[in-house]
């Protein structure tokens, strides 16, 4: 293993430039788990010549204050569940309770990482939530949750608190992190710290160094859009709003200048109804991703006062822009933010008054979905605060799909989805404490890019193996599960960055997904395999962690054979004859095909494809599968004929 990552004072600086009295950095708070087995650093912020001295479990070690920082290391302790006291001594005294030994490991990602296990306005609840909440009586089991952070520099601190696991706290805790723990706990019967550190909606790039992105030509350009926000915010912002505004009258009918969609008064004869707040994916458009558009006309009463009003949407997933009366009130580009804005009185009037918004949908489920909060238009109105319900019938119209359109140009400005504003910001904060490895749920915000994901994400994974400095560490992670608007080309890009980067694990959720849903409800298998996958990875144990996985193929008569890796005492065609197998001839035309085991191997044939040369299996949006090995676990989807 490499040596541990030396903190970097310049950086450390950023904590306290003006530090009076030690401090430590937030990740050491009251009931902390600090990782077994391996030196543990410890650091903060302190005045310059500052003497240091920090004791625990019979360790004292000391650091000097230097360049407003100091860092100290702990030599390795054996996991521990026994509630300590870690004490920092310098000008002032510093305590902080119940900390314990352990195993720590970093939960990042996406939405579904993202995903509580309790209940999520718009989400359906997770399997047998209030089971399992009420079941969390593991006080061994903590989370830190990150606090959700955009920036553009790298910085050096966090806001966040450890969290002991409980029937009271465990349906904050990340619903993925919180099954992983807790079968990591049972099997080791050590104390688990998860460091939650997610943001849905965000693409990997988000999650990287400015230094990895720069050997991939791909970001580029959008690296020097990031220097320029660096250097001139303003003026970035323009041309990035420009860009899309551009982009948007180009390829959406509903923008074109002079006949746009969002005036005062449109058109509505040929626009369908709506009832919001809702996905428009469980509104009769399963696989849309592109733009669209909502409208509603409001009436005010007589009495209102001719104020300000304040407009509330909801959440809009992914961006959406909005008008009132023609005028354009707001813009956001986050998922899951609740849209509120402010609405001059000037642009509104007695009787009727129209709202118009524009959502650009990149995937998943798309529209004004609610969220935590409710639609309305607040107002004054006879000297007192009204609220209009804005819930119920909308008109709506598609203006154009991604397909048809192309991806947008990216607006970097306030977005959480910009190249290293996350690594920066919740990733490069939490350097170098010391864990165990990653559990990682991502891969739906690269959708479409999928042959960019195959560089992507092996170089991400390899940037925060360098930026801990602890080695190959063990980097677990989900396949993206079945859904009508995810193409199978993203799972394959992780099933082969799975095989291209070394002590890496993927957890095949092909039984654990929902056409028509992009968050799968049914968690508890997810965190079940990541945590099989630790304890073959990190802990060594010889147990099966992977479905079967395609491994070659042979052509015998009509037919070809299909060997596998990762068997796992034998290959099994779960509840009935074998399905989801496809196969081709030289024309390339795929046609369906009978599967049988036969032994470790699986024949596949079709009476139209006399010789075969290519074959698939479970290759779709949302397919369907049986393959399994006898540890019960899932074959990941493949084709053989990987371009």
């Amino acid at each position: 293993m490499k040596k541990p990552a030396v903190i970097s004072a310049s950086l450390l600086l950023v904590l306290a430039a003006e530090a009076s009295a030690a401090e430590l950095h937030p990740l050491f708070h009251d009931h902390a788990v600090l990782q077994c087995e391996t030196r543990v650093p410890v650091w903060g912020a302190a005045r310059d010549g500052e003497k240091i001295t920090v004791s625990f479990a019979g360790q004292t070690v000391t650091a000097v204050g230097e360049n407003g920082a100091w860092n100290a290391w702990l030599q390795p302790m054996k996991a521990d569940a026994t509630s300590r006291t870690l004490t920092v001594r310098g000008d002032n005294t510093l305590e902080i309770s119940d900390i314990l030994v352990g195993e720590v490991w970093i939960a990042s990602g996406q939405s579904n990482m993202e995903r509580q296990l309790g209940l999520r306005a718009g989400q359906k609840p997770i399997t047998n939530w209030e089971q399992e909440v009420a079941a969390a009586n593991y006080p061994q089991i903590r989370q830190f949750y990150v606090t959700q952070t955009k920036s553009l520099t790298p910085q050096t601190t966090v806001k966040g608190s450890w969290t002991v696991c409980s029937p009271l706290t465990a349906g904050d805790f990340s619903a993925v992190g919180y099954f992983f723990a807790r079968d990591l706990f049972v099997s080791k019967k050590v104390p688990v710290g998860i460091i939650h550190s997610s943001w849905g909606g965000t693409p990997a790039e988000a999650w990287t160094s400015e230094a990895a992105l720069q050997k991939l030509p791909d970001f580029a350009a959008p690296l020097a859009d990031v220097k320029q926000l660096v250097s001139d915010p303003d003026l970035a912002r323009r041309r990035g709003q420009a860009k899309q505004t551009e982009w948007f009258e180009k390829v959406d009918p509903g923008s074109k200048p002079g006949a746009a969609w969002s005036a005062a008064a449109v058109d509505e004869g040929d626009w369908k109804s709506m009832t919001l707040p809702t996905y428009l994916e469980s509104a009769g458009y399963p696989d849309f991703d592109g733009v669209f558009w909502l409208r509603r006309t409001i009436e005010l009463p007589e009495n209102w006062d001719g104020g300000d009003a304040e407009l509330h949407l909801g959440a809009v997933d992914d961006m959406d822009t909005t008008w009132v009366n023609g005028a354009q009130v707001g813009m956001t580009n986050d998922w899951d933010k609740p849209r509120v804005y402010q609405v001059k009185g000037s642009l509104l009037k007695h009787g009727e008054n129209s709202i118009a918004i524009r959502v650009l949908d990149a995937s998943g489920g798309g529209g004004a979905y609610g969220g935590n909060d409710a639609m309305r238009l607040v107002f004054k109105a006879g000297g007192k605060t009204e609220s209009l319900p804005l819930s119920g019938e909308w008109r709506c119209k598609p203006g154009c799909t991604i397909k048809e359109s192309g991806w947008p140009p990216s607006d970097f400005s306030d977005n959480p989805s910009t190249p290293t504003v996350l690594y920066n910001g919740m990733i490069a904060p939490l350097l170098p404490y010391a864990m165990r490895g990653v559990i990682w749920y991502q891969g739906e915000a690269n959708a479409g890019r999928e042959k960019q994901y195959r560089t992507l994400f092996p170089a991400m994974i390899a940037d925060w193996r360098r930026a801990w400095g602890r080695g190959d560490f063990p980097f677990l992670f989900v396949q993206i599960a079945p859904y009508s608007g995810m193409t199978p080309e993203i799972r394959e890009a992780q099933l082969l960055s799975w095989q291209a980067t070394k002590n890496t694990a993927m957890a095949v959720t092909l039984d654990c997904g929902d056409a028509n849903d992009i968050h799968p409800a049914n968690k508890p298998p997810v965190g079940a395999r990541l945590a099989l996958a630790a304890r073959a990875l990190a802990y060594h144990e010889k147990i099966e962690y992977s479905g079967p996985v395609y491994d070659s193929m042979k052509s015998e008569g009509a037919g070809v054979v299909l060997h596998f890796n990762h068997l796992g005492g034998g290959l099994v065609a779960k509840d009935g004859e074998l399905k989801g197998f496809t196969i081709a001839g030289a024309d390339k035309v795929i046609h369906p095909a009978k599967a049988e085991i036969r032994g470790d191997t699986i024949i596949v044939s079709a009476a139209k494809v006399s010789s075969p040369v290519a074959v698939r299996y479970a290759w779709a949006n949302a397919p369907e599968g049986n393959l399994f090995n006898r540890a019960e676990l899932p074959a990941s989807p493949f084709r053989s004929d990987t371009d």
